[in-house]
């Protein structure tokens, strides 16, 4: 800063000059800045006239209108439950199967379903029930149990946890290899003499089935369809299922696999509304 004398006389400078030339001027904000100023100053307090806002000691001003966003949650809330009305008292009347004939009860029920998977089921089922890894595929056709409307609704209030018997202290490494081969050719159309007479000899069938395709009464795979339901079915995939089981707590190194029941976290509307969604992926008969 200079200590000469102001060297512009006439102009409203607050005396700090630098380099002889540049000044910092004294000069008043524009008019469209001070009106700007004064009337956020305004709005400041008239918003907390009108609105909750200034702090009191164990509560704040209620303002002029008493609005609250609690109170229009509610309010939006009660319009809401309004329009549900006339759906939910049908739900309540009606079974899942009796659901899925009524058209519009059923767009519903898609809707309000939907939130209901993705809060409950989507963890584990993936969206849209595209399964995850050792989670089961909804949007297909291959259902262990049965993928008709009244047993989706069975599977969703009570759960499931099928059960493998661990075959490694069975069996010997020779045949566990020859059955895992056995397993995964069945997916190719591919011919093994030696495990399909193994598959017998072991009553791999008494289970899976003469034909390997699964009963739904047990829910035991179909091995037949190239559809897994631990890992992609590669031999080393098919072996540890084979040596040691599912579910079988005889056998630390067991594939776990349950599905838990719903009827103590969901009403039975709730449930039948699930029970619908699923069935609408594609793969219920």
């Amino acid at each position: 800063m200079t200590d000469k004398k102001n060297p512009f006389p006439g102009e409203d400078n607050t005396g700090h000059i630098w380099d002889d030339n540049l000044r910092e001027l004294n000069n008043p904000p524009p008019r469209w800045w001070m009106i700007s100023l004064w009337a956020s100053i305004a709005f400041f307090f008239a918003y907390g006239f009108i609105y909750p806002m200034y702090p009191l000691i164990t509560d704040a001003t209620a303002g002029l209108t008493g609005w609250t966003s609690i109170g229009e949650y509610k309010e939006g809330l009660a319009e809401l439950d309004k329009i549900r009305k006339p759906f939910e008292d049908k739900i309540k009347k009606k079974t899942s199967k009796e659901i899925l004939t009524d058209k519009d009860l059923s767009k519903y029920v898609e809707a309000s379903g939907k939130v209901l998977f993705g809060d409950n089921c989507a963890a584990c089922h993936g969206t849209g029930g595209a399964g995850g890894p050792d989670y089961p595929i909804l949007a297909d056709d291959d259902w262990l149990y049965g993928g008709n409307i009244e047993t989706i609704e069975q599977t969703i209030t009570n759960g499931r946890k099928g059960i493998m018997t661990a075959h490694g202290k069975m069996l010997k490494e020779d045949e566990i290899m020859t059955l895992s081969s056995y397993v995964v050719g069945l997916s190719n159309s591919k011919k093994n003499e030696a495990g399909a007479k193994l598959f017998q000899e072991k009553a791999c069938f008494a289970c899976h089935g003469a034909d390997a395709k699964g009963m739904t009464v047990l829910g035991s795979a179909n091995l037949t369809d190239g559809i897994w339901r631990f890992g992609n079915g590669t031999i080393d995939d098919v072996k540890q299922t084979i040596s040691h089981g599912v579910n079988d707590v005889s056998d630390k190194k067991t594939r776990m696999a349950e599905m838990p029941r719903f009827k103590d976290r969901l009403s039975k509307d709730d449930i039948k509304k699930l029970a619908v969604y699923v069935h609408m992926f594609g793969g219920g008969k």
